[in-house]
């Protein structure tokens, strides 16, 4: 780990413009401040949502940004009042840390959380611009600065590169099956979109017993690894009515749980149709603003029934879940080893952005 006058040297993937290439250069950060933590990454997934910051579509406020928030790490250096960690120590990165005091977590419910803690902004490029850390986290880089309470640790005897997919994509899907929804043994489940989140909704579906696990995607590689996460039945998107063939599969009437894991006004409308009555509608994919549903007769929720939800997170609590789904790895209850499709350097990422666009990877990871 290399200084500066006082700073911290690394070297991590900027987002300086919307829509332009990431590049690899070098950044300083200030020594850790009270309640905060360095960490060393070791590895980090690409996951879609830095793709979508990178290309503006959350809104071109915020860069330089600095890329990537699932991630895996050693901490380094601690301030002044931390405890829950200490140089040394193995830990997953979580994008959201529960503050206990907002109106939230008074009254019981820190998965929503509305002042997580974060680091403050004190990492800046070469020219002295801030950078803004995707999620507060920012792990496209050889070292971060987090609120030690975004850290989480785990058994260094486990491989860091699955370790970090449950910093964000893993404990989305499942959390999404487990918590958001509630999934029931016996039930039967829908997920739309079947890419890294989309087979952890699988995984967490069959988890909770689910029976009847349909995956719903256009790309036959896709559909392929569905299979292999636990769906019992695939849906092919592009030949025909996929509300359709879901209710055919289900008796006619519609399954109990939908996931939508793509961020589509299509497959959002097509999630909340393909519900039994009083069925389960659980919105993951993160849309951009410009995404609305232009029409949508409303009398079609009274004849449903049932419930929207949006999943933040999976609804997770990261100190209790994160070693719980690594636990459930140790056992083999989760396959994580399928979900990392390549390891990469840092330098590749803006290949492993484009891979993720072609439909060729579930997760491509970079190993530092």
């Amino acid at each position: 780990m290399a200084e500066r006058s006082g700073q911290i040297v690394a070297r991590g993937a900027i987002a300086r413009e919307p829509g332009k290439p990431a590049t690899i250069e070098e950044f300083t950060i200030d020594s850790p401040g009270p309640g905060e933590a360095l960490v060393r990454i070791i590895a980090s997934g690409v996951c879609h949502t830095d793709l979508s910051a990178k290309n503006g579509v959350f809104g071109t406020e915020g860069f330089p940004f600095l890329l990537g928030h699932e991630g895996s790490a050693v901490v380094e250096q601690v301030g002044e009042g931390v405890t829950n960690v200490a140089p040394g120590d193995h830990v997953i990165l979580a994008w959201r840390a529960p503050c206990g005091n907002c109106r939230f977590c008074l009254v019981g419910q820190p998965h929503l959380c509305a002042a997580s803690l974060n680091a403050e902004k004190r990492m800046r490029t070469s020219d002295s611009e801030l950078l803004t850390p995707i999620l507060g986290i920012g792990t496209f880089c050889t070292h971060t600065l987090v609120h030690s309470r975004q850290c989480v640790k785990y058994d260094p005897a486990l491989p860091p590169e699955q370790m970090s997919l449950i910093g964000c994509g893993v404990m989305t899907g499942v959390g999404a099956a487990l918590y958001t929804a509630g999934v029931r043994p016996g039930t039967s489940v829908a997920v739309f979109g079947c890419g890294g989140v989309g087979d952890s909704v699988i995984m967490g579906a069959r988890l909770a017993g689910a029976t009847t696990v349909i995956g719903v995607d256009i790309d036959p590689q896709k559909l392929e690894w569905a299979k292999g996460y636990g769906a019992t039945h695939t849906v092919d998107a592009s030949a025909g009515d996929a509300v359709a063939a879901i209710k055919g599969l289900t008796g006619g009437f519609g399954v109990n749980y939908s996931f939508e894991a793509v961020g589509r006004p299509e497959t959002t409308l097509q999630a909340i149709l393909c519900r039994d009555l009083a069925g389960t509608c659980v919105i993951i994919g993160v849309a951009g603003p410009s995404s609305t549903i232009q029409t949508f007769p409303l009398g079609d929720f009274f004849n449903l029934g049932g419930s929207l939800r949006v999943s933040w997170y999976g609804d997770c609590l990261p100190t209790r879940d994160f070693p719980l789904l690594a636990e459930w790895y140790r056992q083999g209850k989760l396959d994580l080893d399928g979900l990392v499709t390549r390891t990469i350097a840092l330098e590749e990422v803006e290949e492993a952005f484009h891979a993720m666009e072609r439909g060729e990877t579930l997760r491509s990871v970079i190993r530092l």
